[in-house]
């Protein structure tokens, strides 16, 4: 928690990309929180890669 990652995930027009903190990754949902002040919760089996980023 706390890292700045990137995901990808599927969603029915194909994928979406969504950086930024990691919040939290609980019962199967992350929430990243955009750089904009937005949270993004992610279903666990929607996500396709993710990894932390520097900056």
């Amino acid at each position: 928690m706390g890292k700045r990652v990137t995901t990808r995930r599927r969603v029915p027009e194909g994928f979406r990309d969504a950086v930024g903190e990691l919040e939290f990754w609980r019962d199967g949902l992350l929430g990243v929180r955009k750089r904009d002040g937005t949270l993004v919760e992610i279903p666990q089996d929607t996500l396709v890669a993710a990894k932390v980023v520097r900056g």
